[in-house]
């Protein structure tokens, strides 16, 4: 069996990860280039953990500057099992007011400048995306969102827009007529990256605003966000902790297959293959391409 490694990406003012013990900075080497920052590595509980900032301490990267494949080849690197997502987004529900949380399981990808695969001439592979949240690894976020008396909703869909800009009106009208629940600029291509290097999914969406939709609320902006996203990191730091606590020592097999989803996967014929390219798939795609 596998140990557990869970691994947290935090997004807009959760820079930080209160309640880490034998905590220490990593600096990873990726051939995929710079992450967002370090690694603090340590444990909560037996659980042990890793903690990236996903815009840098000090949010010095905007969400079309991060370096999604480096962050993600880093955390392979470290022996990342299960992901845990933290992003601030504004919703287009009533009832999914600022502080609020949203624990979605589905993506739409509106994202356009960014590198969205670890794959491509040298090596095509193609993952399947259908369910691109881990269903067990997102009931332990929901149990221990009961535990600690989060306000949540389990399920929905999260639209992620390339930013760095806000939505226009006309933007915020179609995705909510849409049916989308929660917008965001953060998660994608991260889910689809975490697929490929075979890591368990699930985004925890903190609600910060209604977008620009809402009549009977003020514009999303800045200042909103970072108000609401401070109050918001406390809750999720407890919730992170109490997941660590409750996590078990041995990665759980996911009923998808997203800890398997290489497994018949790669198109290119082993002749075909770019070695440089593989060079660089060593640790995201290692298990497949060693016995190939």
């Amino acid at each position: 069996m596998t140990k557990a490694v869970l691994g947290i990406i935090g997004g807009s003012g959760v820079y930080d990860l209160p309640g880490i013990e034998d905590v220490r900075e990593v600096r990873i080497d990726s051939p995929w280039g710079e992450p967002s920052d370090v690694l603090r590595m340590g444990r909560i509980g037996e659980t042990d953990v890793a903690f990236l900032p996903r815009h840098g301490r000090g949010h010095r990267l905007s969400p079309s500057d991060i370096n999604y494949r480096a962050n993600i080849d880093v955390l392979k690197r470290a022996g990342v099992t299960d992901l845990i997502s933290v992003s601030a987004c504004g919703s287009f529900k009533d009832e999914y007011y600022p502080g609020f949380f949203v624990l979605v399981d589905q993506y739409v990808d509106r994202t356009h400048k960014r590198e969205s695969s670890f794959f491509g001439k040298g090596c095509v592979a193609h993952v399947p995306m259908a369910h691109p949240v881990g269903p067990l690894l997102q009931k332990r976020i929901a149990h221990a969102a009961v535990a600690e008396k989060t306000q949540f909703t389990i399920g929905g869909t999260l639209v992620c827009i390339e930013g760095p800009q806000f939505s226009t009106y006309a933007e915020s009208m179609t995705y909510k007529k849409l049916g989308y629940d929660v917008i965001g600029m953060t998660a994608m291509p991260e889910a689809k990256l975490a697929r490929e290097a075979e890591i368990t999914y699930a985004t925890i969406a903190m609600v910060t605003d209604y977008d620009c939709w809402h009549p009977e609320h003020d514009n999303v902006d800045v200042a909103a966000v970072v108000a609401v996203a401070k109050q918001n990191a406390t809750k999720v730091a407890r919730l992170i902790a109490r997941i660590a606590r409750d996590f078990p020592a041995e990665h759980e097999p996911c009923p998808l297959g997203s800890d398997r989803a290489l497994d018949g996967a790669i198109m290119t014929a082993p002749s075909g293959r770019d070695p440089e390219l593989l060079k660089k798939l060593d640790a995201v795609a290692g298990r497949v391409l060693n016995r190939a």
